[in-house]
């Protein structure tokens, strides 16, 4: 049995699709986007990505989260958390994100992702322009406080290991497009600071605010 690895696949050609992602944009109304949300466990990733779905299709737009956990139930089952399970698990998320930018779509990607040499492979996979890495910016201790899986508390007493924050490092971006405080501002404020960055970079054409979706 051959030991087929990423990369190493080959007689393969890309087949450029005959609807292509700028007339898939055209239809939708609006371009694609990569939105990679960043932070510690419990610093709202999941959340905020969601609700900026949710934002995102009562304007219209076409739209597909992908959340760590989800991910890790199939696509990514066969990884653990050591140091290179982490950097595979996201280089498998950064060719799919690619894929559903292809769509025309805006994918949002919640993700840990706690090395910054891993979030910039994703970025470098992704079209010039169209990655949005998004630093949810809570600390700690606020993390901990959260702790809405329990996670954190199990970690501490050597339950699990490798985990971020406690046993294993996590490097803040440096240089993200965007910081949001989800430690100590609301969901909708975080909300609408991601929608106007998109309204901005000509991803979505206007920024309606929160009452343009009730």
């Amino acid at each position: 049995m051959s030991d087929k690895k990423a990369g190493k696949s080959t007689n393969i050609v890309w087949h450029n699709a005959t609807i292509t992602r700028e007339l898939r944009e055209k239809q939708n109304g609006h371009k694609g986007a990569v939105l990679w949300f960043t932070g510690l466990s419990g610093s709202g990733k999941s959340t905020l990505a969601h609700a900026v779905e949710d934002r995102l299709y009562h304007m219209g737009s076409r739209t597909f989260v992908l959340d760590g956990d989800n991910v890790r139930h199939g696509l990514c089952s066969d990884l653990g958390f050591s140091d290179a399970d982490r950097t595979e698990n996201i280089r498998r998320i950064g060719e799919l994100a690619k894929l559903f930018l292809e769509s025309g779509s805006v994918v949002l990607t919640a993700f840990i992702s706690p090395f910054q040499a891993d979030r910039e492979i994703a970025r470098n996979v992704t079209p010039h322009g169209d990655f949005y890495e998004i630093f949810c910016d809570a600390s700690l201790d606020v993390c901990e406080k959260r702790d809405v899986k329990g996670l954190y508390a199990k970690a501490r007493a050597g339950e699990i290991p490798h985990f971020t924050g406690i046993s294993s490092p996590y490097e803040a971006p440096q240089s993200p497009e965007l910081v949001v405080d989800t430690g100590e501002q609301s969901l909708e404020k975080c909300v609408d600071q991601v929608i106007e960055l998109l309204a901005q970079r000509g991803v979505v054409e206007t920024y309606k605010g929160p009452a343009a979706v009730a």
